[in-house]
């Protein structure tokens, strides 16, 4: 894991109501760089998501990790993207194998409290980054 997702996550875990997880998650929304309009095209929609999630997944051959690209038309997914982002981004294909996503939402305290449609978008959104990276190992 990344030291900013560590740092990230030791700060969700100081927060112990949902309502202060979820302005935190708002905010960091507001964070997530916004995809160019023609990188919105469907073939990069994440399909099982409730909003439109559009995710890029490469491999930066130079530095050998991963690098995840993502964007959604609403705010919380845009947090919730920016924290898969902060967890995956700079790991190698190995360590991306390793990461459990859904576990680490677990330790969150996140995945109790979103939709059941909201959480599928998340292991839809880790599926496609674990899929890719074990393609990659190939």
């Amino acid at each position: 894991m990344t030291e900013q997702y560590q740092n990230l996550k030791k700060h969700f875990i100081a927060k112990k109501s949902w309502q202060d997880k979820y302005r935190e998650i708002m905010l960091l929304g507001k964070q997530l760089p916004k995809l160019p309009a023609e990188l919105k095209v469907d073939h990069a929609k994440v399909n099982g998501c409730e909003s439109n999630v559009w995710l890029y997944v490469d491999f930066d051959e130079s530095e050998k990790h991963i690098v995840v690209t993502a964007d959604s038309d609403t705010r919380i997914v845009k947090g919730l993207i920016y924290i898969i982002s902060t967890l995956v981004n700079g790991l190698t294909v190995d360590e991306i194998k390793r990461i459990n996503i859904q576990t680490e939402f677990n330790e969150l305290g996140l995945l109790q409290h979103l939709s059941p449609s909201r959480g599928n978008g998340i292991l839809a959104i880790s599926d496609a980054i674990t899929q890719f990276a074990i393609q990659t190992d190939e």
